[in-house]
């Protein structure tokens, strides 16, 4: 049972097939209804041309790499949208943005999955300053990114950040990945609470590791190499992934049909019941 009482979803073992058929459909619904995951993607895209820019008027620029690799973490929330573009779509329904916004602001829910998400962003950059202060020294600055990245490839201190950053961010990744692939779905689909959906997450995880992880790992490098042009890959690549997400999800938990208790059950259930009655008739 779950901290609100509820029956706790039911998680299925998936397999690479699995991975590959979503992915399909998730080709599909984009293909159904590109507006939308163009969209989503033009925003997603956008926000990190923003964060860039700011960045850059700051003297900070240095850090457009590990902001880069770290911008994926933002990308389950950001995708929310797209989860319900395909959740109308299987409905047999035609999306509506009205629809979309209205249902989104309706999961309070949502709103602390969001928290947990931004505040794991928040420390993947904050850790990224402080290997700076170890590694490079506590005042280093630079000019430029070609400047960082000269300092990174061609000093010790820049390789041994480069190495360690890269296992932490690794880590951070991992953990939100386990905390958000199956959650954000969950949390659109059904009257769930937030804690709950990330259990059910991290249980699909460890219940389908070799998959998950390369799923996970897929999504990383595709979202990292769209950043490269400015961001502007992420407007395809962002929905795609999203509708992917969806199907993955459908997948992975069972229907609630699922969940409910089997005829089977329920005759055990009254034997059980009936046995101290008869015990006490005797």
């Amino acid at each position: 049972m779950s901290i609100s009482g509820k029956v706790d979803p039911v998680v299925r073992r998936i397999t690479i097939a699995d991975i590959a058929e979503a992915l399909g459909q998730g080709l599909r619904d984009f293909q159904a209804a590109p507006l939308y995951g163009l969209a989503f993607g033009a925003f997603y895209a956008a926000g990190g041309l923003l964060i860039l820019a700011c960045l850059t008027a700051f003297h900070m620029v240095y850090l457009a790499y590990p902001l880069a690799a770290g911008f994926a973490l933002i990308g389950p929330f950001v995708a929310l949208g797209l989860y319900e573009v395909s959740r109308q779509r299987e409905a047999g329904t035609r999306p509506s943005m009205l629809q979309i916004l209205g249902l989104m602001r309706s999961r309070s829910e949502l709103g602390w999955m969001a928290f947990v998400t931004l505040f794991l962003f928040v420390i993947w950059m904050y850790q990224v300053r402080l290997l700076i202060a170890l590694f490079l020294g506590v005042g280093a600055s630079f000019g430029s990114l070609p400047e960082f990245i000269s300092a990174v490839l061609t000093t010790n201190e820049g390789l041994v950040f480069l190495a360690v950053g890269n296992c932490v961010g690794a880590g951070l990744a991992l953990v939100l990945f386990s905390l958000t692939v199956v959650s954000f779905p969950l949390l659109l689909d059904r009257d769930v609470d937030f804690v709950t959906a990330m259990v059910t997450s991290v249980r699909a995880v460890v219940k389908s590791p070799l998959p998950m992880i390369g799923w996970a790992a897929t999504i990383v490098v595709l979202l990292a190499v769209s950043a490269l042009p400015y961001f502007l890959g992420l407007i395809v690549t962002l929905p795609v992934l999203g509708h992917t997400t969806w199907h993955l999800y459908r997948r992975i938990v069972a229907p609630v049909a699922a969940e409910l208790p089997t005829a089977e059950d329920s005759e055990a259930v009254s034997n059980v019941v009936a046995m101290p009655k008869r015990a006490a008739a005797g």
